[in-house]
């Protein structure tokens, strides 16, 4: 299992080239690819999406809020701007459901980072 970003599944959908493409491409092709819950909502709140893209998304197995998800998300985020780096709320609740579901991430951001240093969130791009 290994879970896609909302900035690779953008530049998926669009047909742009990139490795974190040719990862999300081979996960898909093995059907390991997941989406964060907020990866969903944040695709989806695009109002160029278009149907087809839309429906796409919502095939994709999506990785479950556990119990104290929310309390997690906040306290991981408050670790990494506590350490006065970038820590933006949705990249927080997509690092947290990683780290919950011991997944690796497919991203093109380069905030991830943080997570990645911060608690080990384990990046692919």
């Amino acid at each position: 299992m290994i879970a896609a970003d909302t900035s690779s599944m953008v530049a998926y959908l669009s047909g742009q080239p990139g490795t974190d493409i040719e990862v999300l491409d081979r996960a898909l092709e093995l059907h390991l690819a997941v989406l964060p819950p907020v990866v969903i909502a944040e695709i989806l709140s695009d109002p160029a999406l278009s149907g087809e893209a839309a429906t796409f998304v919502r095939s994709l197995p999506r990785l479950e809020i556990h119990d104290g998800y929310w309390e997690r998300a906040g306290l991981l985020r408050r670790r990494v701007l506590g350490r006065k780096l970038k820590a933006r709320l949705g990249d927080a609740l997509v690092a947290q459901s990683c780290l919950d579901h011991k997944t690796s991430l497919i991203t093109r951001d380069r905030d991830f980072r943080h997570f990645a240093r911060e608690v080990g969130l384990r990046l692919e791009s």
